[in-house]
């Protein structure tokens, strides 16, 4: 028998702190786990999200293509839309752009303006862009529309994130 006694007042904050430390442990772990479990989880297998557009049907003419892709944020998941403006060019390179105005953000049209034809137009603060979506000077946006990279799979165009020029 061990000459060092446990005093009861001893055990009791033995106890208590071991059972104080199991109820934190319990109340603790679901939010760790609920921060970093999201982290953990497998990511999507590609940066590029696919489209109901054909490369063989692009054309010179730029065309609006609208796509959908579903986001995750932690533990909630949505379907988001966006769009470009896909042609191909002389040297029959598909080509896509934002349709982000460099301006504001407001959305541009090709040949939205009837006295500038052939040219990408914001109508919020009358903003133009070449077709190739350099900004013209003298009017608001600072800087030309942001291009996607693009790919074909099986005849489909795929589009990438966004990049400034």
């Amino acid at each position: 028998m061990s000459k060092n006694r446990v005093t009861r007042r001893q055990f009791l904050n033995y106890t208590l702190t071991g059972v104080g430390g199991f109820m934190a442990a319990g109340m603790l772990l679901p939010m760790v786990r609920f921060a970093v479990d999201p982290v953990l989880q497998k990511k999507g297998e590609s940066d590029f999200i696919a489209t109901n557009q054909k490369v063989a049907d692009l054309t010179t003419e730029p065309t609006r293509v609208d796509y959908s892709f579903e986001q995750q944020d932690g533990w909630y998941s949505s379907e988001e839309t966006g769009t470009a403006w896909v042609y191909k060019d002389e040297n029959d390179k598909v080509v896509a752009l934002s349709p982000v105005c460099k301006h504001l953000g407001c959305t541009v049209n090709w040949n939205g303006d009837k006295a500038n034809e052939n040219h990408f137009y914001c109508p919020c603060h009358g903003g133009l862009y070449t077709k190739d979506g350099t900004n013209v000077p003298g009017t608001p946006p600072i800087a030309a529309l942001d291009v996607f990279p693009t790919k074909e799979v099986d005849g489909f165009l795929h589009l990438g994130k966004a990049e400034p020029r």
